[in-house]
Protein backbone atom coordinates (compact mmCIF):
# COMPACT_ATOMS: atom_id res chain seq x y z
CA UNK A 1 0.00 0.00 0.00
CA UNK A 2 1.29 3.58 -0.85
CA UNK A 3 0.97 6.15 1.78
CA UNK A 4 0.11 9.57 0.93
CA UNK A 5 2.38 12.87 2.42
CA UNK A 6 0.28 13.64 5.41
CA UNK A 7 -1.21 17.05 4.84
CA UNK A 8 -2.04 15.59 1.06
CA UNK A 9 -4.04 12.68 3.34
CA UNK A 10 -5.67 15.03 5.73
CA UNK A 11 -7.08 17.20 2.53
CA UNK A 12 -8.22 13.81 0.94
CA UNK A 13 -10.17 12.92 4.12
CA UNK A 14 -11.78 16.25 4.31
CA UNK A 15 -12.83 16.48 1.12
CA UNK A 16 -14.76 13.23 1.09
CA UNK A 17 -16.29 14.03 4.09
CA UNK A 18 -17.69 17.67 4.07
CA UNK A 19 -17.10 18.47 0.19
CA UNK A 20 -18.26 15.12 -2.29
CA UNK A 21 -20.99 14.17 -0.23
CA UNK A 22 -22.72 17.45 -1.24
CA UNK A 23 -21.09 17.82 -4.81
CA UNK A 24 -19.36 20.63 -4.09
CA UNK A 25 -15.27 20.83 -4.89
CA UNK A 26 -12.56 23.33 -5.24
CA UNK A 27 -14.39 25.53 -7.61
CA UNK A 28 -17.63 25.86 -5.76
CA UNK A 29 -15.09 27.26 -2.71
CA UNK A 30 -13.93 29.78 -5.12
CA UNK A 31 -17.30 31.02 -6.43
CA UNK A 32 -18.61 31.88 -3.03
CA UNK A 33 -15.29 33.36 -2.11
CA UNK A 34 -15.20 35.75 -5.65
CA UNK A 35 -19.25 36.10 -4.33
CA UNK A 36 -17.48 38.00 -1.22
CA UNK A 37 -14.96 40.01 -2.77
CA UNK A 38 -16.98 41.39 -5.83
CA UNK A 39 -17.25 43.78 -2.00
CA UNK A 40 -14.10 45.77 -0.48
CA UNK A 41 -13.51 43.25 1.84
CA UNK A 42 -9.41 42.23 4.02
CA UNK A 43 -10.22 39.06 4.13
CA UNK A 44 -12.82 36.01 4.26
CA UNK A 45 -12.78 32.78 4.60
CA UNK A 46 -15.18 29.32 4.64
CA UNK A 47 -14.60 26.78 7.90
CA UNK A 48 -16.24 23.15 6.78
CA UNK A 49 -16.51 20.76 9.43
CA UNK A 50 -17.25 17.22 10.63
CA UNK A 51 -17.56 15.84 14.02
CA UNK A 52 -18.48 13.36 15.58
CA UNK A 53 -18.23 12.44 19.19
CA UNK A 54 -18.72 9.80 22.11
CA UNK A 55 -19.11 9.77 25.85
CA UNK A 56 -19.65 7.59 28.38
CA UNK A 57 -20.08 7.29 32.22
CA UNK A 58 -20.05 5.37 35.06
CA UNK A 59 -21.24 5.27 38.45
CA UNK A 60 -21.62 2.56 41.04
CA UNK A 61 -20.30 0.13 38.49
CA UNK A 62 -23.17 1.13 36.17
CA UNK A 63 -23.02 3.31 33.25
CA UNK A 64 -25.79 5.90 33.51
CA UNK A 65 -25.17 7.66 30.31
CA UNK A 66 -23.99 6.66 26.79
CA UNK A 67 -24.23 9.38 23.90
CA UNK A 68 -23.62 9.97 20.55
CA UNK A 69 -23.42 12.72 18.21
CA UNK A 70 -22.89 13.62 14.78
CA UNK A 71 -22.55 17.42 14.06
CA UNK A 72 -21.13 18.96 10.54
CA UNK A 73 -21.81 22.48 9.22
CA UNK A 74 -19.67 25.68 7.33
CA UNK A 75 -19.11 28.80 8.52
CA UNK A 76 -18.76 32.09 6.67
CA UNK A 77 -16.74 35.18 7.28
CA UNK A 78 -16.04 38.85 5.58
CA UNK A 79 -13.53 41.00 7.37
CA UNK A 80 -13.76 44.75 6.41
CA UNK A 81 -11.43 46.45 8.67
CA UNK A 82 -11.86 45.68 12.10
CA UNK A 83 -15.57 44.53 11.68
CA UNK A 84 -16.29 41.03 11.29
CA UNK A 85 -19.62 39.54 9.34
CA UNK A 86 -20.34 36.05 10.01
CA UNK A 87 -23.17 33.22 8.97
CA UNK A 88 -23.52 29.44 9.51
CA UNK A 89 -25.26 27.04 8.50
CA UNK A 90 -25.52 23.26 9.03
CA UNK A 91 -26.69 22.96 5.38
CA UNK A 92 -23.22 22.05 3.69
CA UNK A 93 -24.58 22.99 -0.18
CA UNK A 94 -23.26 25.55 -3.13
CA UNK A 95 -27.13 27.12 -2.45
CA UNK A 96 -26.41 27.71 1.17
CA UNK A 97 -22.67 29.04 0.50
CA UNK A 98 -23.70 31.36 -1.95
CA UNK A 99 -26.39 32.94 0.01
CA UNK A 100 -23.92 33.32 3.26
CA UNK A 101 -21.77 34.69 1.10
CA UNK A 102 -23.94 36.99 -0.17
CA UNK A 103 -24.68 38.09 3.61
CA UNK A 104 -21.34 39.03 4.65
CA UNK A 105 -19.94 40.40 2.26
CA UNK A 106 -22.78 43.68 3.14
CA UNK A 107 -20.27 44.33 5.65
CA UNK A 108 -18.09 46.27 2.51
CA UNK A 109 -18.91 48.50 -0.09
CA UNK A 110 -19.03 47.51 -3.24
CA UNK A 111 -15.94 47.29 -5.76
CA UNK A 112 -15.69 49.29 -8.72
CA UNK A 113 -13.30 47.17 -9.90
CA UNK A 114 -16.02 44.30 -11.28
CA UNK A 115 -15.68 40.25 -10.47
CA UNK A 116 -12.25 40.03 -8.21
CA UNK A 117 -9.81 38.00 -10.12
CA UNK A 118 -10.07 34.44 -8.64
CA UNK A 119 -6.06 33.56 -7.31
CA UNK A 120 -4.30 30.40 -7.20
CA UNK A 121 -4.93 27.81 -5.04
CA UNK A 122 -1.75 27.02 -2.42
CA UNK A 123 -2.04 23.91 0.03
CA UNK A 124 -1.38 25.67 3.34
CA UNK A 125 1.71 23.99 5.11
CA UNK A 126 0.89 22.30 8.06
CA UNK A 127 2.12 20.17 10.68
CA UNK A 128 2.23 16.00 11.58
CA UNK A 129 1.57 15.88 15.15
CA UNK A 130 -0.69 13.54 15.70
CA UNK A 131 -2.58 10.46 13.42
CA UNK A 132 -5.61 11.03 11.74
CA UNK A 133 -7.29 7.92 13.36
CA UNK A 134 -10.85 7.90 14.38
CA UNK A 135 -10.58 7.42 18.10
CA UNK A 136 -14.26 6.15 18.50
CA UNK A 137 -13.38 3.17 16.90
CA UNK A 138 -10.29 2.50 18.45
CA UNK A 139 -12.36 0.36 20.98
CA UNK A 140 -15.58 -1.62 20.72
CA UNK A 141 -18.14 -0.66 23.36
CA UNK A 142 -17.69 -3.75 25.57
CA UNK A 143 -13.85 -3.00 25.92
CA UNK A 144 -14.88 0.98 26.65
CA UNK A 145 -17.29 -0.16 29.51
CA UNK A 146 -14.68 -2.56 30.75
CA UNK A 147 -12.02 0.39 30.70
CA UNK A 148 -14.32 2.42 33.16
CA UNK A 149 -15.01 -0.94 35.37
CA UNK A 150 -11.24 -1.21 35.84
CA UNK A 151 -11.03 2.62 36.88
CA UNK A 152 -13.30 1.69 39.19
CA UNK A 153 -12.37 -1.36 40.60
CA UNK A 154 -9.21 0.40 41.10
CA UNK A 155 -9.93 3.47 43.18
CA UNK A 156 -12.47 1.05 45.37
CA UNK A 157 -9.45 -1.46 45.84
CA UNK A 158 -6.96 1.10 46.55
CA UNK A 159 -8.26 2.87 50.12
CA UNK A 160 -11.48 1.64 52.00
CA UNK A 161 -12.24 5.24 52.64
CA UNK A 162 -13.13 5.91 48.92
CA UNK A 163 -17.37 5.56 49.35
CA UNK A 164 -18.17 6.44 45.45
CA UNK A 165 -16.57 6.43 42.37
CA UNK A 166 -17.39 7.99 38.95
CA UNK A 167 -15.71 7.73 36.00
CA UNK A 168 -15.79 8.97 32.62
CA UNK A 169 -14.52 8.81 28.76
CA UNK A 170 -15.06 11.06 26.14
CA UNK A 171 -13.83 10.86 22.10
CA UNK A 172 -13.91 12.70 19.35
CA UNK A 173 -12.91 12.97 15.70
CA UNK A 174 -12.91 16.16 14.34
CA UNK A 175 -12.01 16.91 10.55
CA UNK A 176 -12.21 20.59 9.42
CA UNK A 177 -11.00 22.46 6.00
CA UNK A 178 -10.53 25.93 5.58
CA UNK A 179 -10.58 27.76 2.14
CA UNK A 180 -9.41 31.57 2.54
CA UNK A 181 -10.23 34.29 -0.09
CA UNK A 182 -6.30 34.41 -0.87
CA UNK A 183 -6.68 31.21 -2.51
CA UNK A 184 -5.18 29.25 0.68
CA UNK A 185 -6.78 25.77 1.47
CA UNK A 186 -5.92 23.81 4.60
CA UNK A 187 -7.21 20.87 6.17
CA UNK A 188 -7.37 18.76 9.29
CA UNK A 189 -7.94 15.85 11.19
CA UNK A 190 -8.46 15.93 14.74
CA UNK A 191 -8.33 12.98 17.34
CA UNK A 192 -9.54 13.76 21.06
CA UNK A 193 -9.80 11.18 23.84
CA UNK A 194 -10.07 12.19 27.33
CA UNK A 195 -10.65 9.91 31.15
CA UNK A 196 -11.45 11.16 34.06
CA UNK A 197 -12.28 9.71 37.97
CA UNK A 198 -13.81 11.47 40.44
CA UNK A 199 -13.51 9.41 43.87
CA UNK A 200 -15.46 10.45 47.52
CA UNK A 201 -14.03 9.10 50.41
CA UNK A 202 -15.46 8.99 53.78
CA UNK A 203 -14.06 9.46 57.34
CA UNK A 204 -15.66 10.02 60.82
CA UNK A 205 -18.94 11.16 58.68
CA UNK A 206 -16.76 13.68 56.61
CA UNK A 207 -16.88 13.40 52.95
CA UNK A 208 -14.04 14.63 50.72
CA UNK A 209 -13.41 14.43 46.78
CA UNK A 210 -10.10 14.04 44.71
CA UNK A 211 -10.51 13.62 40.63
CA UNK A 212 -7.91 12.52 38.16
CA UNK A 213 -7.77 12.35 34.25
CA UNK A 214 -6.01 12.56 31.53
CA UNK A 215 -5.77 12.99 27.54
CA UNK A 216 -5.15 14.05 24.46
CA UNK A 217 -5.04 13.36 20.27
CA UNK A 218 -4.68 9.89 20.06
CA UNK A 219 -6.54 6.53 20.02
CA UNK A 220 -8.47 4.60 23.81
CA UNK A 221 -5.51 2.30 23.60
CA UNK A 222 -3.47 4.94 25.33
CA UNK A 223 -5.17 4.58 28.35
CA UNK A 224 -3.24 1.56 29.39
CA UNK A 225 -3.15 -0.41 33.39
CA UNK A 226 -0.26 2.36 34.01
CA UNK A 227 -2.15 5.40 33.11
CA UNK A 228 -5.53 4.12 34.65
CA UNK A 229 -3.94 3.52 38.03
CA UNK A 230 -2.10 6.71 37.65
CA UNK A 231 -5.08 8.75 37.54
CA UNK A 232 -6.71 6.93 40.16
CA UNK A 233 -3.92 7.75 42.49
CA UNK A 234 -3.90 10.94 41.73
CA UNK A 235 -8.03 11.07 42.48
CA UNK A 236 -7.67 9.22 45.59
CA UNK A 237 -5.02 11.13 47.14
CA UNK A 238 -6.53 14.08 46.46
CA UNK A 239 -10.15 13.27 48.75
CA UNK A 240 -7.71 11.28 51.61
CA UNK A 241 -5.47 14.22 51.49
CA UNK A 242 -8.62 16.60 52.20
CA UNK A 243 -10.09 14.41 54.64
CA UNK A 244 -7.18 15.26 56.91
CA UNK A 245 -7.46 19.01 56.01
CA UNK A 246 -8.05 21.65 58.42
CA UNK A 247 -9.19 25.48 57.51
CA UNK A 248 -6.95 27.71 55.58
CA UNK A 249 -4.82 30.68 57.41
CA UNK A 250 -5.07 34.06 55.46
CA UNK A 251 -3.05 36.79 54.72
CA UNK A 252 0.16 37.76 52.61
CA UNK A 253 2.51 35.11 52.29
CA UNK A 254 5.09 33.05 50.36
CA UNK A 255 3.44 30.92 47.92
CA UNK A 256 4.86 27.56 46.48
CA UNK A 257 2.87 26.09 43.34
CA UNK A 258 3.60 22.64 42.48
CA UNK A 259 4.71 21.40 38.88
CA UNK A 260 2.07 20.68 36.02
CA UNK A 261 -1.58 21.49 36.16
CA UNK A 262 -1.18 24.71 38.93
CA UNK A 263 0.16 26.13 35.57
CA UNK A 264 -3.77 26.78 35.01
CA UNK A 265 -3.18 29.97 37.13
CA UNK A 266 -0.36 31.25 34.49
CA UNK A 267 -2.91 30.34 31.53
CA UNK A 268 -5.25 32.61 33.33
CA UNK A 269 -3.52 35.31 34.89
CA UNK A 270 -0.81 35.62 32.09
CA UNK A 271 -2.07 34.02 29.05
CA UNK A 272 -4.91 35.41 28.75
CA UNK A 273 -3.21 38.91 28.98
CA UNK A 274 -0.95 38.24 26.18
CA UNK A 275 -3.69 37.08 23.90
CA UNK A 276 -3.73 40.17 20.37
CA UNK A 277 -7.06 40.96 20.53
CA UNK A 278 -7.00 42.52 24.22
CA UNK A 279 -3.48 44.42 23.20
CA UNK A 280 -4.94 45.62 20.50
CA UNK A 281 -7.56 47.26 22.12
CA UNK A 282 -5.22 48.26 24.75
CA UNK A 283 -7.44 46.49 27.36
CA UNK A 284 -4.56 43.77 28.85
CA UNK A 285 -2.44 44.91 31.72
CA UNK A 286 0.64 44.10 29.15
CA UNK A 287 -0.44 46.64 26.14
CA UNK A 288 2.27 48.70 24.62
CA UNK A 289 4.78 47.09 26.76
CA UNK A 290 7.08 44.41 24.35
CA UNK A 291 10.66 44.70 24.87
CA UNK A 292 9.86 45.42 28.75
CA UNK A 293 10.18 43.23 31.90
CA UNK A 294 7.15 41.89 32.81
CA UNK A 295 8.72 39.46 34.83
CA UNK A 296 11.52 38.04 36.70
CA UNK A 297 14.53 37.10 35.18
CA UNK A 298 14.64 33.28 34.61
CA UNK A 299 10.58 33.53 33.83
CA UNK A 300 10.07 32.49 30.30
CA UNK A 301 6.98 31.78 29.31
CA UNK A 302 6.02 30.01 25.79
CA UNK A 303 2.85 28.93 23.81
CA UNK A 304 3.61 25.98 21.90
CA UNK A 305 0.73 24.29 19.10
CA UNK A 306 3.42 21.88 17.99
CA UNK A 307 4.09 19.28 20.76
CA UNK A 308 3.24 15.94 19.94
CA UNK A 309 -0.01 14.14 20.91
CA UNK A 310 -0.80 17.17 23.45
CA UNK A 311 -4.23 18.50 24.19
CA UNK A 312 -3.86 21.68 23.01
CA UNK A 313 -1.80 20.68 19.73
CA UNK A 314 -2.95 21.79 15.89
CA UNK A 315 -1.25 20.70 12.84
CA UNK A 316 -2.88 24.19 11.39
CA UNK A 317 -5.46 26.66 13.26
CA UNK A 318 -8.92 27.39 12.68
CA UNK A 319 -7.72 30.23 9.79
CA UNK A 320 -5.26 27.42 7.85
CA UNK A 321 -2.16 28.80 9.45
CA UNK A 322 0.02 26.55 10.96
CA UNK A 323 0.73 26.32 14.36
CA UNK A 324 3.62 27.50 15.84
CA UNK A 325 6.60 27.64 19.05
CA UNK A 326 5.71 31.37 20.32
CA UNK A 327 8.24 32.86 22.83
CA UNK A 328 6.01 35.57 24.68
CA UNK A 329 8.07 36.05 28.03
CA UNK A 330 11.73 35.35 27.57
CA UNK A 331 14.02 35.84 30.61
CA UNK A 332 11.06 38.15 31.74
CA UNK A 333 11.02 40.31 28.81
CA UNK A 334 7.78 40.75 27.06
CA UNK A 335 8.47 39.37 23.21
CA UNK A 336 5.51 39.40 21.41
CA UNK A 337 1.62 38.12 21.86
CA UNK A 338 -0.72 35.40 19.94
CA UNK A 339 -2.36 36.17 17.06
CA UNK A 340 -5.11 35.47 14.77
CA UNK A 341 -5.16 36.77 11.20
CA UNK A 342 -7.61 39.93 11.84
CA UNK A 343 -5.71 41.06 14.73
CA UNK A 344 -2.24 40.53 13.73
CA UNK A 345 -3.17 42.39 10.34
CA UNK A 346 -4.54 45.54 12.23
CA UNK A 347 -0.84 45.80 14.24
CA UNK A 348 1.10 45.25 11.76
CA UNK A 349 2.95 41.42 12.29
CA UNK A 350 2.11 37.93 11.26
CA UNK A 351 -0.39 35.77 12.63
CA UNK A 352 1.29 32.76 15.02
CA UNK A 353 -1.12 30.00 14.36
CA UNK A 354 -3.35 30.65 17.14
CA UNK A 355 -6.50 31.46 15.51
CA UNK A 356 -8.81 29.46 16.83
CA UNK A 357 -12.55 28.49 17.08
CA UNK A 358 -15.06 26.33 19.13
CA UNK A 359 -16.98 25.08 15.62
CA UNK A 360 -18.53 26.08 12.45
CA UNK A 361 -20.58 27.54 14.25
CA UNK A 362 -18.12 30.52 16.17
CA UNK A 363 -16.07 33.49 14.11
CA UNK A 364 -12.09 32.53 15.03
CA UNK A 365 -10.19 34.58 18.11
CA UNK A 366 -6.69 34.69 18.99
CA UNK A 367 -6.55 31.74 21.75
CA UNK A 368 -4.11 29.96 23.86
CA UNK A 369 -2.46 26.27 22.31
CA UNK A 370 -0.18 24.67 25.48
CA UNK A 371 0.82 27.31 27.59
CA UNK A 372 4.12 26.68 29.78
CA UNK A 373 6.60 28.52 31.66
CA UNK A 374 10.51 26.77 31.58
CA UNK A 375 12.03 24.96 34.16
CA UNK A 376 15.05 26.19 35.97
CA UNK A 377 17.62 25.07 38.33
CA UNK A 378 16.67 24.79 41.80
CA UNK A 379 15.50 21.55 43.27
CA UNK A 380 11.92 21.35 43.93
CA UNK A 381 12.44 20.20 47.56
CA UNK A 382 14.77 22.91 48.20
CA UNK A 383 12.28 25.24 47.23
CA UNK A 384 9.54 23.76 49.38
CA UNK A 385 12.24 23.88 52.20
CA UNK A 386 12.73 27.93 51.98
CA UNK A 387 8.99 28.40 53.01
CA UNK A 388 9.42 30.11 56.54
CA UNK A 389 5.72 30.29 57.02
CA UNK A 390 3.70 30.16 53.62
CA UNK A 391 1.79 27.51 51.70
CA UNK A 392 2.37 25.25 49.06
CA UNK A 393 -0.04 24.66 46.43
CA UNK A 394 -0.12 21.53 44.74
CA UNK A 395 -3.56 21.31 42.47
CA UNK A 396 -6.33 24.18 41.74
CA UNK A 397 -10.10 24.24 40.80
CA UNK A 398 -11.24 27.03 39.28
CA UNK A 399 -10.50 30.61 39.05
CA UNK A 400 -10.71 33.77 37.07
CA UNK A 401 -8.73 36.85 35.78
CA UNK A 402 -9.98 40.96 35.07
CA UNK A 403 -7.72 40.99 31.47
CA UNK A 404 -7.42 45.08 32.02
CA UNK A 405 -5.93 45.37 35.76
CA UNK A 406 -4.59 41.76 35.41
CA UNK A 407 -6.15 40.61 39.14
CA UNK A 408 -6.96 37.04 39.24
CA UNK A 409 -8.50 34.74 42.29
CA UNK A 410 -7.95 30.87 42.48
CA UNK A 411 -9.01 28.12 44.67
CA UNK A 412 -6.49 25.70 45.44
CA UNK A 413 -8.17 22.01 45.50
CA UNK A 414 -4.81 20.47 46.97
CA UNK A 415 -2.87 22.62 49.35
CA UNK A 416 -0.60 22.66 52.09
CA UNK A 417 0.31 24.81 55.19
CA UNK A 418 4.49 24.74 55.63
CA UNK A 419 6.29 25.94 58.60
CA UNK A 420 9.72 26.34 58.33
CA UNK A 421 10.85 24.16 55.29
CA UNK A 422 7.98 21.63 57.07
CA UNK A 423 4.54 20.76 56.12
CA UNK A 424 2.34 20.71 58.54
CA UNK A 425 -0.74 20.01 57.50
CA UNK A 426 -2.80 19.89 54.15
CA UNK A 427 -5.53 22.85 54.47
CA UNK A 428 -8.76 23.62 52.63
CA UNK A 429 -10.34 26.63 51.27
CA UNK A 430 -7.27 28.68 50.40
CA UNK A 431 -7.37 31.19 47.42
CA UNK A 432 -5.00 33.03 45.96
CA UNK A 433 -5.53 36.63 44.93
CA UNK A 434 -2.72 38.63 43.06
CA UNK A 435 -2.08 40.56 39.95
CA UNK A 436 -0.89 38.54 37.34
CA UNK A 437 2.06 41.31 35.61
CA UNK A 438 2.91 41.96 39.26
CA UNK A 439 3.10 38.23 40.08
CA UNK A 440 5.45 37.57 37.58
CA UNK A 441 8.05 40.06 39.48
CA UNK A 442 7.85 38.14 42.72
CA UNK A 443 8.91 34.65 41.27
CA UNK A 444 12.07 34.09 43.49
CA UNK A 445 12.76 30.09 42.69
CA UNK A 446 11.99 28.95 39.44
CA UNK A 447 12.25 24.35 40.05
CA UNK A 448 14.00 21.92 37.92
CA UNK A 449 10.79 19.99 37.37
CA UNK A 450 8.77 21.37 34.25
CA UNK A 451 5.63 19.53 33.33
CA UNK A 452 2.75 19.55 31.61
CA UNK A 453 -0.69 18.80 32.81
CA UNK A 454 -2.08 15.42 32.29
CA UNK A 455 -4.29 16.42 29.22
CA UNK A 456 -7.58 18.05 30.67
CA UNK A 457 -8.04 21.57 30.37
CA UNK A 458 -10.60 23.31 28.62
CA UNK A 459 -10.29 27.55 28.05
CA UNK A 460 -13.61 29.33 27.60
CA UNK A 461 -13.65 33.01 26.19
CA UNK A 462 -16.43 34.91 25.24
CA UNK A 463 -18.58 31.98 25.18
CA UNK A 464 -16.68 30.06 23.12
CA UNK A 465 -15.16 26.42 24.83
CA UNK A 466 -11.29 25.24 22.98
CA UNK A 467 -8.85 21.96 24.02
CA UNK A 468 -5.70 23.83 25.47
CA UNK A 469 -3.08 22.30 27.49
CA UNK A 470 -1.01 24.52 30.35
CA UNK A 471 1.74 23.21 32.35
CA UNK A 472 4.76 25.01 34.80
CA UNK A 473 7.93 23.57 36.81
CA UNK A 474 8.12 24.58 40.89
CA UNK A 475 7.82 28.30 41.34
CA UNK A 476 8.38 30.27 44.47
CA UNK A 477 6.05 33.80 44.42
CA UNK A 478 6.81 36.35 47.53
CA UNK A 479 4.18 38.33 48.98
CA UNK A 480 0.99 36.85 47.57
CA UNK A 481 -2.26 37.22 49.53
CA UNK A 482 -4.25 33.78 50.32
CA UNK A 483 -7.90 34.39 51.36
CA UNK A 484 -8.51 31.21 54.01
CA UNK A 485 -11.00 30.18 55.83
CA UNK A 486 -9.08 30.66 59.14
Amino acid sequence: MISREPTIERLATARALLLEPFGLDETHLARALAEIRTHRVDDADLYFQYTRSEGWSLEEGIVKTGSFSIDQGVGVRAVAGEKTAFAYSDDISEASLLDAARTVRSIAQASRGGRAKVPRQRIAESRSLYGGLDPIATLDSTAKVKLLEKAEQAARAKDPRVVQVMAGLASEYDVVLVARADGTIAADVRPLVRLSVTVIAEQNGRREMGSGGGGGRFGLAYFDDEHIQSYVDDAVHAALTNLESRPAPAGEMTVVLGPGWPGILLHEAVGHGLEGDFNRKESSAFSGRIGQRVAAKGVTVLDDGTITDRRGSLNVDDEGNPSQRNVLIEDGILRGYIQDALNARLMGVAPTGNGRRESYAHIPMPRMTNTYMLGGDRDPAEIVASIKKGLYATNFGGGQVDITSGKFVFSASEAYWVENGKIQYPVKGATIVGNGPDALTRVTMIGNDMKLDTGVGTCGKEGQSVPVGVGQPTLRIDGLTVGGTA
